[in-house]
């Protein structure tokens, strides 16, 4: 199947402000790619690429004074398959991890796991390690928290996600991520599209989402403490600690959002079938 994703994000800034974005479909999905995700921006302005340390697509720009409209839109070949299920995937114990996953044990801005030792090991300590525990915990998030884009916020940390117990798909990620790296299992934050294809309306507005990747059975699985089933359609852009690593935009200097739209519709005979916009 083909997926057409794509987003419009208009500025407006009082004066010349220096921004960095990660709007790019992630490079490991590179060889699905139909119709590149180009960039443009209205007015037209200069823009340089690079890598980040986590190997994702980032974009600099200085957004001049008044507003600037960024866009792009893009077609990406998908399986069609929901997200894998391997119920054997075993934990790793420490020292057999790869060096490049032990970051991913470690706490960071949100994810602020010196809150949460006793905690996971209470609830999950008894839990079968692997797949079993991951799932566990996506379990508890899923009914911990209570969804709704009126709780936002973006500050919020996985310690008073699980306090206040509200919040949106990066608390429910930010929570599982802390919970799972308590329970020494490597936990990545992920952000990228994922529409309504597969699933029943009524569908909810549409926006960019959040889900994690645990390390397991020597590679990486998809769990999404959101949603909580195995979805199709999921289209990766950036990987991180949590969401300081994954933001779409960095800005220095005051401005205003005054436009917000991303949409990710399956292409059917030539046109896109609207599950979300």
């Amino acid at each position: 199947m083909e997926i057409k994703v794509g987003y419009e994000l208009t500025y407006n800034c009082p004066r010349p402000t220096p921004m960095m974005l990660q709007l790019n479909i992630h490079y490991s999905r590179a060889p699905d790619i139909v119709i590149a995700d180009q960039m443009t921006t209205d007015p037209n302005i200069p823009l340089s690429a690079y890598r980040d340390r986590f190997d994702n697509w980032c974009t600099r720009l200085v957004a001049p004074a008044g507003q600037l409209r960024i866009a792009s839109t893009a077609v990406v070949r998908d399986s069609g398959q929901p997200d894998i299920v391997t119920l054997t995937a075993q934990q790793h114990s420490i020292q057999e991890l790869p060096e490049e996953a032990l970051l991913f044990l470690l706490g960071s801005r949100y994810c602020d796991t010196e809150n949460f030792s006793e905690v996971a090991w209470d609830l999950f300590g008894q839990t079968p390690p692997g797949w079993g525990r991951v799932q566990s915990i996506c379990d508890f998030v899923h009914n911990h928290i209570t969804f709704g884009y009126e709780y936002a916020r973006n500050t919020r940390t996985a310690w008073e996600a699980y306090n206040e117990r509200i919040g949106v798909c990066r608390d429910y990620a930010h929570l599982a991520i802390s919970l799972c790296r308590c329970m020494n299992i490597p936990a990545r934050y992920c952000t990228g599209y994922l529409g309504d294809i597969g699933m029943l309306p009524p569908f909810g507005p549409m926006d960019f989402a959040a889900w994690f990747e645990a390390y397991l059975g020597g590679r990486w699985y998809t769990f999404d403490a959101r949603n909580n089933i195995p979805r199709i359609g999921r289209i990766l852009m950036a990987r991180g600690r949590d969401a300081i690593d994954v933001a779409i935009a960095t800005t220095f200097g005051p401005n205003t959002l005054v436009r917000f739209k991303v949409w990710t519709d399956e292409v059917v005979d030539g046109l896109t079938a609207g599950y979300s916009q």
